[in-house]
């Protein structure tokens, strides 16, 4: 549960201890996977909408 003092340090070290090696391993290669598609596909419309999800799950890139 996320409180008002909540840190980025916080919350990785409690992911550390609640997360498997198998869920941290899967979490790690769907965030390269999106990486390596908006790295590599470069056609606007497929850009642009996975620009617009990263947006959706709260990542903000500029």
């Amino acid at each position: 549960m996320a409180t008002a003092n909540d840190t980025v340090h916080g919350r990785l070290e409690r992911a550390r201890i609640e997360l498997s090696a198998t869920e941290l391993a899967v979490g790690l290669a769907l965030i390269a996977a999106i990486g390596a598609a908006l790295l590599f596909v470069q056609d606007p419309m497929v850009h642009d909408s996975l620009h617009n999800f990263r947006h959706a799950a709260g990542i903000t890139c500029h």
